[in-house]
């Protein structure tokens, strides 16, 4: 026999209309802009930078300043002196005009002077010589003339030389300072010489 007292079963209604949410997803903690490394390297970039022209900016006016002032006292000096700017310019205009030739000897002749120290007349004859610089007597001249030394200073290290290698007298390096087969030094820088052959 069957049981008629089993109910239907009634389907279940929900109680509300809630939306469906996926399932929560782990949010990554966000760094604050301040915390991130690049940020950091932007501004210390920028800070750079910033001091960089800063820097321009002073170096610049500072060299206006310098040139300005360098002009000015340029300026008064050659308002204070026309004689002397002339002679500046003449002088600057003579060397333009030195031949190649009288160059070349001049420059020799500041080896023989400064580096051999010879007497003006041994570089004159080194300069002339066929066994030397084969200049003309007008070029070893102008060179003998031009080249900044001090033949003292030379006369006295010629002299310490011939004491220290040779154990040469005063007296007989004196004479082979002034020998005209020796160092032809005038006599006058041979007396200083041998006077402060001992300082």
């Amino acid at each position: 026999m069957t049981n008629n007292n089993f109910a239907p079963q009634q389907p279940v209604q929900p109680t509300s209309q809630q939306p469906i949410q996926p399932p929560a997803q782990h949010s990554k903690n966000k760094k604050s802009l301040w915390k991130r490394w690049w940020f950091w390297l932007i501004i210390v970039l920028v800070v750079f930078a910033i001091a960089g022209q800063g820097a321009a900016k002073n170096n610049s006016s500072v060299g206006n300043t310098q040139s300005s002032s360098t002009t000015s006292q340029q300026s008064s000096a050659d308002a204070d002196s026309p004689d002397e700017n002339t002679q500046n310019q003449q002088k600057e205009s003579e060397k333009s005009d030195v031949p190649a030739d009288y160059k070349s000897a001049l420059r020799q002749a500041d080896t023989y002077a400064n580096t051999m120290h010879m007497s003006k007349a041994g570089v004159y004859d080194q300069l002339t010589s066929e066994y030397g610089g084969k200049f003309s007597a007008e070029a070893a001249q102008y060179a003998v003339d031009n080249v900044k030394t001090d033949w003292n200073a030379n006369a006295l290290a010629k002299a310490k030389t011939y004491q220290e290698t040779m154990a040469m007298s005063p007296e007989a390096i004196r004479d082979q300072l002034t020998s005209q087969a020796g160092e032809k030094f005038t006599p006058e820088e041979a007396d200083y010489a041998i006077e402060h052959l001992n300082d």
